[in-house]
Formats: structure tokens, C-alpha cells, sequence
């Protein structure tokens, strides 16, 4: 079920294409069913969902599974520094990252009008010293020395109207997601979509991080691999890990014990494929 914007809240809310001095970006529209928003880039794929009444809750499966670098954090420490999201999608990320763990959070999306649809319809917050929201390039935002060691958190999902492939995916992008980390923080990327290759993007993860650096869960039913990179993380024993999960479920009511059972680490040909 999709449905576009309402006419007279378009130009307001998606950005007004009619200026012809602007870039033509494709816009944001949504649909809804069964009580949960969807954000859409006029296509049939879901760039990003809310349950409408509880609109702090991450509602999609893959999103959830976005947040399991908590995993590799001390509960002591889990929620302290910086995170920052490459592409807003519905803001979910960001809502959560600022409202739930009470993280300085920034958001950095290239496209206009998600940024507006996420304002109206998606309950982002307004910008103020703890929350920013930045209307510019990903690729150009990590490349720049000015932002590297800031991060604690690095949250990136970046996929264009037609979901085919992550819209930045090369080496070296990821050497300057690390380089964006500060000692110990920790990167989730989505790898998604027709064209993707999980084995190629993973590789130029392991290649920027190190593959000792390097895991995955398992995909989700809809074809969601969640990779985890760390920088000079030093990995806890299983019962600490298992103490740290059931913190998470307790604390934040994410399936965190569920993330521990679909973890794994890289696959050994990615990992030749490195050494060779």
C-alpha cells in the first residue's frame, strides 16, 4: 500500500520542486498501514517506517539490528560520545540515539526533502546543541579531517529511490568511516539490495578496519546483513557479552540476546580474499 503526499502540504513539507534554481531531488513519500508511517523515495521501497503512537520505538526488524553495536560497549559507557547517522531514512536512528540513550546525536543526509518529510511526519526533533541534522553529502562529511575521532557511534544506511546497492560503498569511504571513529567506537552499515555484494563490501570493511574488527549478523528475511566494525575494540567473553545483552533488553527493550545468537564472524574466503 502506497500513497503519495497530500497535494497541499508537498511544497512544504517535500521541498518545492517548481524552483528551478534547486537540484531536482527526488521526493520523499509515504504510505500507511496497520498503524506504522513508511517513508518511501517516490518508489515502492521502504527507505524508513514509525509506529505512529509510539514513534520512539524502532519498528523495522533491520533497524532494531542497526543498534547492536551496544554489544561491544560496556553498560558502564554504552551510551556516552557522539552518534552519527549517514542517511536520515525516517530518523529513526537519530530519534533513538537522542531521545531513548540521551547521546549527542547528527544526522547527515543529502537529500532535502527526506529531511523535510522526517520534520513533519516522522517527529524529528529540532536541531539545538545536543542534535543537528545536516543537509549535505556523506562521502564529502567523512572525507573531511574536521569531523575524524569524533564519533563514538557511526550509524550508515545510505540508499538512493532505487535500492539496487549502498550509494557509498568504496574503500575509500570506509577508511574515512574509521578515520571518523574515535579509539573504540563502533560502525553498523546496512548491506542491502539487487546489485549489492555482501562479500565485496565486506572485504573493503575488513580491508579499513581490520577482520579481526569485522562481524555480521545473519541476514534478516527480507535480505538485511548488519556488519559491526570496530576501532581497536578488544572483544568481551561470552558472559559478558550475554550480561551486556540482557542490559540492553532490560534497559532499552531491544532484542539485544536475539542479536547475540545471529552474530558471526567474517567468512574465511572474505577473509583470504584480504590477506591475498
Amino acid at each position: 500500500m502506497r500513497s503519495p503526499w497530500p497535494s497541499s502540504l508537498q511544497d512544504d513539507a517535500v521541498g518545492n520542486k517548481r524552483d528551478k534554481n534547486k537540484t531536482d531531488w527526488v521526493e520523499a513519500t509515504l504510505s500507511e498501514f496497520d498503524g506504522v508511517r513508511y517513508l518511501h523515495l517516490d518508489s515502492i521501497w521502504v527507505q524508513g517506517a514509525m509506529r505512529v503512537k509510539k514513534p520512539d520505538r524502532l519498528e523495522l526488524e533491520y533497524v532494531q539490528r542497526m543498534m547492536a553495536w551496544m554489544l561491544w560497549r560496556d553498560a558502564a559507557d554504552m551510551t556516552s560520545g557522539r552518534a552519527v547517522q549517514l542517511g536520515l531514512g525516517a530518523g529513526a536512528l537519530s530519534r533513538f540515539t537522542r531521545r531513548q540513550l540521551k547521546m549527542k546525536t547528527t544526522a547527515v543526509e543529502i537529500n532535502p526533502t527526506v529531511i523535510s518529510a522526517c520534520r513533519h511526519w516522522f517527529h524529528l526533533p529540532e536541531d539545538d546543541d545536543r542534535f543537528q541534522v545536516l543537509n549535505q553529502d556523506a562521502g564529502a562529511w567523512v572525507a573531511d579531517a574536521a569531523h575524524w575521532g569524533t564519533a563514538a557511534v557511526l550509524n550508515v544506511d545510505l540508499y538512493d529511490h532505487e535500492a539496487a546497492a549502498p550509494v557509498l560503498d568504496d574503500q575509500q569511504f570506509y577508511s574515512d568511516c574509521r578515520a571518523v571513529l574515535a579509539d573504540g567506537g563502533l560502525m553498523t552499515v546496512n548491506l542491502f539490495g539487487r546489485s549489492a555484494s555482501f562479500a565485496r563490501s565486506a572485504a573493503r570493511i575488513a580491508t579499513a578496519f581490520g577482520s579481526d574488527q569485522v562481524w555480521h549478523l545473519t541476514p534478516t528475511r527480507e535480505g538485511n546483513t548488519i556488519v559491526v566494525a570496530a576501532r581497536g575494540v578488544q572483544v568481551p567473553d561470552r558472559e559478558e557479552l550475554e550480561r551486556r545483552a540482557a542490559f540492553i533488553e532490560e534497559r532499552f527493550d531491544l532484542p539485544a540476546r536475539k542479536w547475540l545468537k545471529l552474530v558471526r564472524p567474517l567468512p574465511m574466503n572474505i577473509i583470504n580474499q584480504i590477506r591475498d
